[in-house]
């Protein structure tokens, strides 16, 4: 008969493996997505916005929005991921994504009502080292700090500018500005609520409260997102 030592072993070697199994995946997708040198544009308008409903108008809005973030928005998936990573608690992360919510939102409708105007080649960098900050932090603290929700909401208003850059290349219909727009950013919310219950389900609910789960998933996923983000600053610093 196997010893009690022999059989804890066994059970700590099994889990071990269940848990390298569960973050591997998300280590070799994320790890991709540093293959990734040009920005993704799929954003298009097949329908001529004046001879369709107000209503298919706002679902095309609606679906721009969600698809501007999952699956295209690889730099705001990372972003949310690394916000989620440090405390995985649904509470600390919904009041980060408010935060985030409010500030791009801001920045988001002055942009696209000509009271602000972005400039890709200074707001693209700066996403990329906002991602790559949170990422950082994550690896240097071991609990969320009050003073995170301030950086969160100032990335937030970086972001909403790069939202309306991606907005402004596909214009919005005159006669349905201010609803589009709105259903625009609610789309861009539910990308990130998808990815903030994803990423729950995911790891969150299961490995959250293990002793390893900073050291076998906090830190290295948030060292691979890290690195990519270096990667996106380097290359719209000098190669975009």
């Amino acid at each position: 008969m196997l010893s009690k030592l022999q059989i804890t072993k066994s059970k700590f070697h099994t889990r071990n493996l269940d848990s390298f199994k569960s973050v591997f995946p998300w280590l070799l997708i994320l790890g991709l997505m540093i293959l990734n040198i040009d920005s993704v544009s799929a954003h298009v308008i097949p329908y001529d916005l004046k001879k369709i409903t107000r209503v298919d108008v706002a679902f095309i809005y609606l679906k721009l929005g969600f698809t501007h973030i999952v699956p295209y928005g690889y730099d705001h998936i990372l972003f949310v991921v690394g916000l989620f990573l440090l405390n995985p608690k649904l509470k600390a992360v919904i009041t980060q994504a408010t935060a985030f919510t409010v500030a791009h939102s801001i920045t988001l409708g002055l942009a696209m009502s000509g009271h602000i105007k972005p400039l890709p080649s200074v707001v693209e960098p700066i996403i990329a080292i906002s991602i790559m900050f949170v990422a950082v932090e994550n690896m240097l603290i071991t609990e969320l700090k009050p003073w995170r929700i301030l950086v969160v909401f100032l990335f937030g208003l970086i972001h909403g500018l790069g939202f309306a850059s991606a907005l402004s290349e596909l214009g919005l219909p005159t006669n349905d500005f201010f609803s589009s727009l709105i259903m625009f950013n609610i789309g861009v919310e539910l990308g990130q609520i998808s990815i903030i219950l994803f990423m729950y389900f995911a790891i969150a609910k299961w490995f959250s409260n293990e002793k390893w789960y900073r050291s076998r998933i906090v830190l290295p996923l948030s060292t691979v997102i890290a690195v990519i983000a270096f990667y996106w600053t380097i290359q719209r610093i000098f190669y975009t």
